[in-house]
């Protein structure tokens, strides 16, 4: 028996194939154009669920199994807002988490003589402007999940903290270890009992049970690391190495639950947070210069994956398996979208392409644009 869903979502997508038609058949060109196999989809607009549909196969192969609205992702980096940013604002609202705290205050590991490293708080951490690099192969190294940890907290600074933006999972890693160690708790558990329980969403988690395997497209199949087709663990290999439950990937969820969480950041937080803490964690920084980045979240900027028309005010999040998910408060609209472009292989970037032409179709539809 599921738990029943707190977060209210009448369903209107009965018209969803004549409404969306044109949005539906970007997807499909782009799984022709072999972008990706197949895609979960789901759009909420004025607090009702205006679209659920799933796309094409688990894989090109003849046979592959068909997605269905109710097919489980790998959501890669949308993890970090699902469940580590939004874990973030709950702790936020409880005070055990500060924006301006040093991270050094929580990992002490992390002060290795470089005293740039005592002013990056958790602030610039969620906001990708610590100064530390986008991206470091540690599972080349570390063999297990403390081997790991200790490497991200050795990784040097290439930025001073503050100057620049600069994406970056190491950051995120490390974040995961300090709420981790603040709270006493797995960072999986953490996101369960504070943010997943309340909101009643019981198909979006880490560590995906054996019975969700079925309902889940293989990522890729991997002949450089693990010598597998990867389906029902973790893509990122960082990740993986920490034993599938990361801060900055390790999530899986089905689009409908990803969704269900958007609408309750669209209703201002309820019943995890207030609006003003939203609007706090959803806000474009104002430095470093240039920055996109809202603490966890990323705005839109020219040319935006969001596509032409999501107002200046919206936020989200891409995954590198394919994934994203867009909320707009302005038009009290959210698009998920989830696939596996990475499949066999991360090499087609024509996800790129198909992704906000999809949003501009689906908004086109709404007739939101104007």
């Amino acid at each position: 028996m599921q738990p029943a869903a707190i977060i209210s979502l009448p369903e209107a997508h009965e018209a969803q194939d004549a409404q969306f038609e044109r949005a539906f058949a970007v997807l499909r060109q782009g799984i022709e154009q072999k972008a990706f196999p197949g895609a979960a989809v789901a759009v909420t607009h004025r607090g009702k669920l205006a679209a659920w549909k799933g796309l094409g196969n688990f894989t090109y192969n003849p046979g592959s199994p068909a997605v269905s609205p109710g097919t489980v992702y790998d959501l890669a980096s949308v993890t970090k807002v699902v469940a580590t940013t939004a874990l973030c604002m709950v702790l936020y609202e409880r005070g055990d988490f500060k924006l301006e705290q040093p991270l050094v205050e929580l990992l002490p590991e992390f002060a290795t003589g470089d005293e740039r490293r005592e002013q990056v708080t958790l602030r610039m951490v969620l906001a990708h402007s610590s100064g530390l690099p986008a991206y470091v192969r540690l599972f080349e190294t570390a063999r297990d999940r403390d081997a790991l940890i200790a490497q991200a907290l050795a990784v040097p600074l290439e930025a001073g903290p503050g100057s620049r933006a600069e994406y970056s999972d190491i950051g995120f890693i490390m974040l995961g270890v300090a709420l981790e160690r603040r709270l006493g708790k797995p960072l999986d558990q953490l996101c369960r009992h504070h943010v997943f329980a309340p909101l009643g969403l019981s198909t979006i988690g880490f560590l995906p049970p054996e019975d969700w395997k079925p309902r889940i497209p293989p990522t890729v199949d991997d002949r450089a690391f693990r010598h597998r087709t990867i389906q029902g663990e973790v893509h990122d290999e960082n990740a993986w190495v920490m034993g599938g439950v990361a801060a900055h990937a390790g999530c899986f969820g089905t689009a409908r639950d990803v969704a269900m969480f958007a609408e309750c950041m669209l209703r201002g937080g309820a019943p995890l947070v207030k609006p003003e803490t939203v609007g706090m964690f959803t806000r474009r920084e104002a430095s470093p210069a240039g920055t996109s980045r809202a603490p966890g979240w990323d705005t839109p900027s020219q040319p935006s994956q969001s596509g032409r028309y999501f107002s200046s005010r919206s936020y989200g999040h891409l995954g590198y398996t394919g994934t994203s998910l867009w909320i707009d408060p302005e038009r009290h609209l959210s698009v998920t979208l989830l696939t596996n472009r990475t499949w066999p292989d991360c090499g087609s970037k024509l996800i790129q392409q198909v992704r906000p032409a999809f949003h501009d179709a689906v908004i086109e539809a709404l007739k939101t644009d104007g």
